[in-house]
């Protein structure tokens, strides 16, 4: 097989064997510690500007189906595994990861040490990378790797996002494991009609909508607060997205405009959008959270899920940055009271708020898996009991 390399800013160089696309690529090299999923992974937006390490030593042996994609297409830069099976099996493959990624232009590379690629980013931090099938020149590579674009301040979610307003039609996520396809969602009271933003979101997130009995409009990023108050939703939905929050200041002027108007849930990168919104800031992790098994814990019951994450950024306050509190804590903000009500065990990262004084919650994490387990799936539950309270 033909030689590759992969280069860090910092001047790390990893040798291994070409896969997917020949040529090359850069971007932010982040690791996702989720043993199965990686099609899920691939085609999640919020990867968009950054290349993907999994930890799993084994990828790909249960193949590629068209089924499991969470977007339109691969929006990873790039793709870095120790090996690759040319193998899959399992009764829904359509067809082996080399072939995928190839199809789609995707640039990866396999046989390298990831563990020892993993440790190296924790201790340095996440970073630009360059990956190259082409040029096995370390000192080149290394110099292509810092002269790659980061991800602070950029607005990926433009990028990633639709370019006109549609409604979902993609069905719910009762997965029937008879056939492999998702069953009619039973009928609800009434549905409800949400207005998602797409920063960049993922299918599996529309699908628990339509699950707990909404009706989806799914609008651009820049879509105003008074575009969003003409379709006359009964909710708000902020969707997950790539990239630095910071980056977006249109989507949080108008979040900020939408607060105390209608309900809102957000998740991942709407959850840091409304932190923004409300006054808080946000910060970059040294190396993000990516993965299937992060434990977090909701300070309301004191209750443990293990949850599906994958965010580079994170809303800073200061007041729980270390410990867990007793209760939830509150800060006061310039637009109300926001209560914290999960946090990370692993770091002690807000997780959750919920706004005590405006029909407003969020979380940092992805309640509706794809992949990951569904430990989380309450909060869509309570989103529509948050819009059932609200219009009483």
């Amino acid at each position: 097989m033909k030689r590759a390399i992969l280069a860090l800013a910092d001047g790390a160089v990893f040798e291994g064997r070409a896969l997917g696309y020949e040529g090359e690529t850069a971007g932010e090299v982040v690791f996702n510690t989720a043993m199965t999923g990686y099609q899920e992974v691939l085609t999640d937006p919020s990867y968009k500007g950054q290349i993907i390490t999994m930890t799993c030593p084994h990828i790909g042996n249960y193949g590629v189906t068209a089924e499991d994609v969470e977007s339109r297409r691969i929006w990873a830069e790039g793709f870095v595994v120790m090996e690759a099976s040319r193998l899959a099996s399992n009764w829904r493959r359509q067809e082996p990861i080399h072939d995928y990624l190839t199809k789609a232009k995707v640039v990866a590379i396999e046989g390298l040490d990831t563990r020892a690629l993993t440790r190296h980013l924790r201790e340095h931090g996440s970073q630009q990378g360059f990956i190259s099938h082409i040029d096995a020149d370390p000192a080149r590579a290394v110099e292509k790797a810092k002269a790659a674009p980061g991800i602070v301040g950029r607005d990926l979610a433009a990028e990633v996002t639709c370019r006109r307003s549609y409604e979902w039609k993609g069905g719910s996520g009762a997965w029937a494991p008879e056939s492999g396809t998702s069953r009619p969602n039973a009928a609800r009271r009434r549905p409800w009609r949400v207005v998602a933003y797409d920063f960049g979101v993922k299918e599996n997130i529309l699908r628990r909508l339509v699950d707990v009995g909404c009706e989806v409009t799914v609008v651009p990023a820049s879509t105003s607060a008074a575009e969003v108050e003409a379709l006359k939703p009964d909710g708000v939905f902020l969707s997950n997205g790539p990239g630095d929050p910071e980056g977006v200041p249109y989507a949080m002027e108008a979040v900020r405009s939408l607060v105390g108007r209608r309900p809102i849930f957000g998740i991942c990168l709407g959850h840091q959008i409304l932190g923004l919104a409300f006054g808080l800031k946000t910060y970059k992790l040294k190396f993000g959270h990516h993965g299937a098994n992060h434990p977090v814990i909701d300070l309301r019951t004191r209750k443990v899920e293990i949850t599906s994450q994958n965010h580079n950024f994170a809303v800073q306050v200061p007041a729980v940055a270390t410990g867990i509190p007793e209760q939830a804590p509150v800060i006061e903000t310039k637009h109300g009271r926001l209560a914290v009500t999960h946090l990370s065990l692993n770091d002690r990262s807000i997780e959750g708020m919920r706004c005590l004084d405006h029909p407003v919650f969020s979380v940092q994490y992805h309640p509706e898996a794809s992949p990951g387990p569904h430990d989380s799936a309450y909060l869509f539950d309570e989103f529509v009991h948050l819009m059932e309270t609200h219009y009483a």
